[in-house]
């Protein structure tokens, strides 16, 4: 009766067994796999060119036409393919397409397609061929698609490495006489794994610049970069201009503006005369250089700071800046060479530098130098050219250390200060160290009309006998102080036509000092004196007083005033100084004061040419003697001519009364 009651028994739960698929369903199966598998390979995706082609032509607003193949490979990434695709140009082009290529290959990441995204992992271009112009003006760019207006909200494209096979690339900028033409081959990038960057390119080609023809070589970022517009564009580049070379390295920011850009660069070339075709920069004639420094840009402002290198045989460094916003390019420097070749500054003048020896000249100024030498003309008569002096302004402060210069020892230093605005060049100061003293000038050409209008005022101050003759052994010992002053006018668009033109005065002077008997013995031809201090020992003769005082038309200097004296010999003279034939003809007469028995009194006449100038006896002179003897006894200095140098006690002449007073 207690017993418990009997309990149900708990179901099981069981899966339905799986009938095994009857042959008549496998082969069905097989077939329906076999169909899609032979429809993947068979399909032809040529059907997709069509809207392919719309849908790039609409995002682009340019035609985008594929005349070969469209292929598809599917897989973890899709890989299109295209043959024979181009892209047509701006409207406003004449030329009717803006890029082709022989075949387009893209990597496609499948998943971002859900969301409507494209991104391409990789494109590889063959055989590219793409032409870049800047639009009617100046202004614009074929690379600029579309109505030109900013894209709202993220892109819905991404593009991260593009390769290029063999590609070419031409840029066209006819407002400012530029194209170029390169070849862009892909490299492997310099550090791997770096896919953001895209692989950068090699590049090589030629066009020209501002007119002038080059050729260029180098690496760039990848072409990839170039639609960011805003992030730098690293590049490393050589580049020639007939014998100017150029390498940079660097970053350019909107490469096609050119407008923003840092680099490192290197600049060399023959003349720097042969920059203004490249630079529109009015520079003078130089012999070859080489500089190194950093190069900026900021809109019309460039500066070339820190700048170190050579020109000729001078060393220079300095900034540069160049401001493009005004009605002519200003170029403003300050410059510094610790030692300064004297004849690396001939281009200033327009003269070749030296040639000879170890001189530094490229083979324009070796040639010049050898017509010149060849004419036996001294000054420079090689013509400024107008335009130039009229195609910037200029503000530059030169400052050189020490001068080298062999032929021309007695000068030390140099303090320069050029200002050039609107064809009017002014020389404010330029000064030089000369010989212990200073020539001061204050220089003013006006280039605006031809021939050019030329001022020059010199003041020479304090400039040492012994150091001005420092290589002459007869000027050991001697002592005195020269000064003077110098003021021309002159009409002309070379030096040699200016002074050949030139209106003014030149006065030079030097007061106590002491020189070598053998020299006054030489001058009074006296030759027993000469041999006797040749043959035993040369002593020092006080001078009173020295003075040249020449008046100054269209030319031709004629004297005013020419005396010598001291406690040995008296001389004073007569005649002229062609400034346009470069010729001498004075008279000096010397009236030695002892009363040696081989003296002989006949005048020596200077003669001959600047480049080779003589001096000999002039027996024809002798009628003259009573002349001259009348003024051996007031010999005078102007009276503005005892300012410029020291003075001190003299005799046996007025001159010694002129400085008692």
């Amino acid at each position: 009766m207690n017993a418990p009651a009997p309990t149900e028994p708990r179901p099981r739960w069981r899966f339905p067994r799986l009938r095994r698929p009857s042959r008549r369903t496998g082969i069905a199966l097989g077939v329906v796999a076999a169909a899609i598998a032979l429809l993947v390979l068979l399909w032809d995706w040529n059907w997709f060119k069509g809207p392919l082609q719309r849908a790039l032509s609409s995002a682009t607003g340019r035609e985008f036409v594929i005349d070969g193949d469209l292929d598809v490979d599917l897989g973890r990434t899709i890989t299109v393919s295209a043959d024979r695709a181009h892209i047509s140009n701006a409207p406003w082009s004449k030329r009717a397409r803006m890029g082709s290529a022989e075949r387009v290959e893209v990597d496609i990441a499948p998943w971002p397609l859900l969301a409507l995204r494209l991104r391409m992992k990789e494109l590889r271009a063959v055989r590219p061929d793409v032409w870049l112009e800047t639009g009617p003006g100046g202004k614009g760019g074929n690379w600029e698609f579309g109505d030109g207006s900013p894209n709202e909200g993220e892109p819905r494209w991404r593009l991260d490495r593009l390769r290029i096979q063999e590609g070419r690339l031409r840029f066209i900028d006819a407002a400012r006489k530029t194209d170029i033409d390169v070849s862009l081959d892909s490299v492997a990038p310099e550090r791997e794994g770096t896919e953001a960057a895209g692989a950068p390119v090699a590049v090589a080609g030629k066009g020209h610049w501002r007119g002038a023809p080059f050729r260029i070589e180098g690496q760039a970022a990848s072409p990839l970069e170039l639609a960011d517009t805003d992030t730098p564009y690293r590049v490393d580049l050589d580049a020639r201009a007939g014998a100017t070379r150029a390498s940079a390295a660097g970053t350019l920011t909107n490469p096609f503006r050119f407008q923003t850009f840092d680099l490192r660069m290197k600049l060399s070339g023959e003349d720097l005369e042969d920059l203004y075709p490249l630079l529109g920069l009015a520079l003078p004639p130089s012999p070859p250089y080489s500089l190194d420094g950093r190069l900026r840009r900021n809109g019309d402002l460039w500066r070339y700071d820190g700048f170190k290198g050579k020109v000729g045989d001078s060393d220079l460094s300095g900034d540069v800046q160049i401001d493009a916003s005004g009605e002519r390019p200003r170029f403003n420097a300050q410059l510094l060479s610790r030692q300064l070749d004297f004849d690396d500054l001939a281009g200033f003048l327009g003269a070749p530098p030296s040639t000879g020896g170890d001189e530094t000249a490229n083979a324009r100024q070796k040639a010049e130098a050898a017509r010149r030498a060849a004419s036996g003309r001294l000054l420079p008569d090689t013509p400024y050219d107008l335009a130039k002096l009229n195609a910037m302004d200029a503000d530059v402060r030169w400052r050189a250390q020490k001068i080298h210069a062999p032929k021309l020892p007695m000068i030390e230093d140099m303090d320069a200060r050029l200002l050039l605005e609107a064809g009017r060049l002014r020389l404010e100061p330029l000064n030089f160290g000369v010989a212990g003293g200073d020539v001061r000038a204050d220089i003013r050409m006006d280039a605006r009309r031809a021939p050019i209008d030329t001022q020059a005022k010199i003041g020479v101050r304090g400039v040492e006998l012994p150091k001005l003759l420092a290589k002459a052994e007869l000027a050991r010992g001697a002592v005195g102080r020269i000064g003077g002053d110098i003021a021309l006018h002159g009409r002309g668009n070379s030096v040699a036509a200016i002074l050949g033109s030139a209106d003014g005065d030149v006065a030079l002077g030097m007061g106590r000092g002491r020189i070598s008997n053998l020299v006054m013995e030489f001058a009074g031809l006296d030759i027993a004196e000469s041999l006797k201090f040749l043959l035993t020992e040369d002593r020092q003769v006080p001078i009173r007083c020295a003075f040249a005082d020449f008046g100054v038309k269209d030319g031709l200097m004629t004297s005013r005033a020419l005396a010598f004296d001291s406690t040995d010999t008296i001389i004073v003279g007569e005649g002229t100084v062609n400034l346009d034939d470069e010729t001498f003809d004075l008279l000096l007469r010397p009236r030695p004061k002892d009363r040696s028995i081989l003296t002989l009194r006949s005048p020596l006449r200077v003669g001959g040419t600047f480049r080779d100038p003589s001096f000999r006896p002039d027996m024809a002179a002798l009628g003259l003697r009573g002349a001259i003897a009348l003024a051996l006894g007031s010999i005078t200095p102007p009276a503005a001519l005892l300012a410029t140098f020291e003075t001190g006690p003299g005799e046996d002449s007025d001159c010694g009364g002129q400085y008692a007073r």
